[in-house]
């Protein structure tokens, strides 16, 4: 159902039941997955990739180029998954000839105001707050929450199932299962209330403390804490995937908190 005060432009490919507000501008280069609403106003532009059963809210901006000086015009994607819904005002930028895409997973929550800039990779059912500022290449695992109005540095990467504080400054790397607050950034305990939502058994939140408290509490520098975790005899998946974002973290990561 398309309003006739819309424009869709008949190169554009929408599936069934997809039901589109009036004022609505849908570009060439565009495909829109069956029973995916869009709201007034809202401007979808070439390379955009919208899945199915997705809410576009009013005055949302998807697949617009990159606010990159670099970006030489080369075709590339915006692409969001099924179930995602995209609240007003949104703008996500579609990639660059680094990755050629950007891409927001499957049941995401993206509040007003939030801007994803190119390259970026956002996992399935994560929540980005109202007013969070995404820069280029950063990546957030699936189930992570951050907080509103907080900013992410370029080439930052969340961990899954992270919880970060509102307002926050994200310049560093974010290691999965954690909470992280105050300024600097810093690790404020693992995210234990999250995790038991999302089925983790006490045993493996347990084990989860447990490592985070070799890692950032027991006095040692991450080398040391890794070499020792990777000497554990009960090795659960999480314990593989700390150990393995640590060890690739590019940017560093975020140090425990001190009241100094």
């Amino acid at each position: 159902m398309t309003h006739q005060l819309s424009y869709i432009h008949p190169e554009s490919k929408i599936g069934k039941d997809v039901n589109i507000d009036p004022f609505v501008h849908i570009h060439k280069n565009v495909e829109i997955g069956e029973g995916t609403w869009i709201g007034s106003n809202a401007t979808i532009m070439p390379g955009a990739r919208i899945g199915k059963n997705c809410k576009i809210f009013p005055n949302a901006v998807i697949s617009a180029i990159p606010q990159d000086l670099k970006f030489g015009g080369e075709d590339s994607l915006a692409i969001i998954g099924d179930n995602t819904t995209i609240r007003e005002s949104v703008t996500i930028n579609r990639g660059t000839k680094f990755s050629g895409e950007t891409k927001i997973g499957a049941n995401c929550l993206i509040m007003a105001y939030v801007h994803v800039a190119h390259d970026c990779i956002i996992g399935n059912n994560a929540i980005l707050v109202n007013g969070v500022q995404v820069a280029g290449h950063v990546n957030i695992g699936q189930n992570s929450i951050i907080g509103g109005l907080s900013a992410i540095h370029q080439f930052v990467t969340i961990g899954k199932y992270a919880m970060i504080s509102g307002g926050s400054l994200i310049r560093k790397d974010v290691p999965p299962f954690i909470k992280a607050g105050r300024e600097p950034l810093s690790f404020i305990g693992v995210n234990s209330i999250g995790l038991n939502r999302n089925g983790f058994s006490k045993e493996k939140i347990d084990k989860i403390q447990d490592t985070y408290r070799e890692i950032f509490q027991n006095g040692k520098n991450y080398t040391q804490a890794i070499e020792l975790l990777k000497k554990e005899n009960n090795k659960i998946t999480e314990l593989e995937d700390i150990i393995q974002f640590i060890e690739n973290s590019s940017r560093g990561l975020i140090k425990n908190y001190s009241k100094r």
